[in-house]
């Protein structure tokens, strides 16, 4: 074991580097390979079963070659995620002896995979918004697996590169990069301007959400430490391991409780971005089985359709006019555009009309033909859409009756189109959680030993994953991604400052071009990849 040892002031040893070399033996392989494969298997049963149960005859095998290459790139996406981000969930209590590492990274593991399954998809369908509306309208063709493929390929190789360097970049921060670098490509490759192809709106609430958090992470973290040393004055916590001896239990308790919180809310968060983009990959490829809800009740879709018309009949009296010919193409340009023009709500009226109809005529969801499926999810995507966007227009003026009634119809098409089957959530925990105990001592080696001048402390470990802890899950609340990794190092530095110990300026440095570059990098990196797909599909 390589034990670092130096001196310190009082003649003390330094503490013992954790052993990170260790190499798994062959039943944790055995353990891996079989969860690995048991997850593929589950998901490819569960598609066959789906698909099996719509009715629908397969007559041509190509769409299913596309969609297992779209889930398997998707999955891949989660599982770099997982030995990229999550290592920062682990990296304190390692380096505290709270947890031994190989254990640390599998029960880290664990709370990833627990996370993703009760997420709430708030954040997964937050981040489908960012697309190019025509893009997420014909998800199907193949400019859209030309979107799906270059986003998930340009984060994969940017997470790969710096993972590398072992730099703790983020997977949120490159993932929003590879959206509106699609965006942006798609729109100049029409001849529009490139700032139209993203919605702005809402990538600067998430890109607030991204520059936000590491401040948070940093002031907070420093300021909870400074106040734990007021209030606690228990010196063990503030004093770096002696070798290798883990700390009081009490400690100890603290460290993995707070570990645990981190992986647990770092599932729930970043779990949810690959879910976001496997609904589209499923909805463009077996939309009988995925546009719309086919679990949702007969009696909740009878009132789906009352509500439609109530909607249409409110827009109406409150904004009469004359429907567009075109409808659909009316709301797809407000959509892009989020300029209102006088037909707008004409448009809405009669699309939420159309919606009622379509609806009305059936049972249930599920018994919508197939024929129409697609028409009907992009109606209900258009509207959904385009009352979010109205109810923030200041220029759109409407009686909050029909405000109250519109978000009633907007609660229920939500509640038909943004849904996550349970075998999708298991797929993205599985990737997710086996990525966690793959690769991660690069990252863990950064924030342990390369950010601080000094061996992080009890007092140090708690406070940063305490901070982080709380900000994912609070941040999961209101539908925002965030970066752990940006949160859990950004405490980890502010603690150190707190503390006085001094930081490593060359790694704050290189974590600080990361976090520049990464951005830039996703958009240059994927506006590349989709022209060139759009070119070859």
């Amino acid at each position: 074991m390589n034990t670092n040892v130096g001196s310190m002031p009082g003649g003390l040893a330094a503490p013992a580097r954790p052993r990170l070399d260790h190499k798994p033996g062959k039943a944790t392989w055995i353990v891996f390979a079989g969860l690995l494969l048991a997850g593929l298997g589950y998901t490819a049963w569960s598609i066959a079963t789906d698909y099996a149960g719509s009715g629908e005859q397969a007559t041509a095998i190509w769409p299913f070659v596309l969609l297992g290459l779209a889930l398997l790139i998707a999955l891949g996406f989660e599982f770099v995620n997982g030995f990229h981000d999550t290592a920062n969930a682990v990296a304190t209590v390692i380096y505290t002896n709270s947890l031994p590492p190989q254990v640390a990274v599998m029960w880290s593991g664990l709370f990833n995979f627990l996370g993703v399954l009760v997420s709430s998809g708030a954040v997964a369908f937050g981040i489908i918004s960012l697309l190019p509306v025509e893009l997420i309208l014909q998800v199907g063709s193949s400019a859209g697996f030309a979107m799906v493929f270059a986003l998930l390929i340009a984060a994969i190789v940017w997470n790969l590169g710096t993972w590398a360097l072992g730099l703790p970049a983020s997977s949120s921060h490159t993932l929003i990069g590879s959206i509106i670098g699609v965006g942006v490509a798609n729109a100049l490759m029409h001849g529009r301007d490139g700032t139209s192809g993203v919605d702005w709106s809402q990538a600067v609430k998430i890109g607030y959400s991204l520059l936000l958090s590491p401040l948070i992470g940093f002031v907070v973290s420093a300021l909870l430490l400074l106040a734990l040393r007021a209030l606690v004055k228990n010196k063990a916590l503030y004093e770096a391991p002696k070798g290798s001896t883990p700390p009081p239990w009490w400690i100890r308790g603290l460290l993995v409780l707070t570990c645990t919180g981190v992986s647990f809310s770092h599932g729930s968060n970043d779990g949810q971005k690959g879910m976001g983009l496997i609904m589209l990959i499923l909805v463009g490829t077996v939309p009988i089985s995925y546009a719309l809800n086919r679990a949702m009740p007969a009696d909740q879709t009878t009132q789906f359709a009352v509500v439609a018309h109530a909607a249409q009949a409110s827009l109406s009296a409150d904004a009469p006019g004359a429907a567009p010919a075109d409808a659909r193409a009316t709301l797809s340009h407000y959509v892009r555009t989020k300029a209102v023009e006088p037909d707008t709500l004409p448009a809405l009226a009669a699309i939420a009309g159309s919606i009622g109809d379509q609806v009305q005529q059936h049972d249930t969801l599920a018994k919508v033909p197939a024929a129409a499926v697609a028409n009907v999810r992009n109606d209900m995507y258009l509207a959904s859409e385009t009352i979010r966007l109205v109810d923030k227009d200041a220029h759109v003026k409407l009686a909050a009756g029909t405000r109250d009634k519109l978000m009633a119809f907007k609660k229920n098409i939500d509640a038909a189109t943004k849904f996550i089957p349970l075998w999708v959530k298991v797929a993205v925990a599985i990737a997710l959680g086996l990525g966690t105990m793959v690769g991660w001592k690069r990252i863990v080696i950064t924030v342990g030993e390369k950010i601080g001048k000094s061996h992080l402390t009890y007092a140090q470990g708690m406070s940063a994953e305490l901070v982080a802890m709380f900000t994912i899950g609070l941040a999961d609340s209101f539908g925002l991604p965030v970066s752990t990794t940006h949160v859990l190092s950004s405490g980890v530095a502010g603690t150190m400052a707190a503390n006085r110990s001094g930081l490593q300026w060359s790694t704050i440095r290189n974590l600080a071009m990361a976090w520049v570059l990464t951005l830039p990098a996703a958009i240059l990196l994927s506006g590349s990849l989709y022209w060139l797909f759009a070119k070859l599909f």
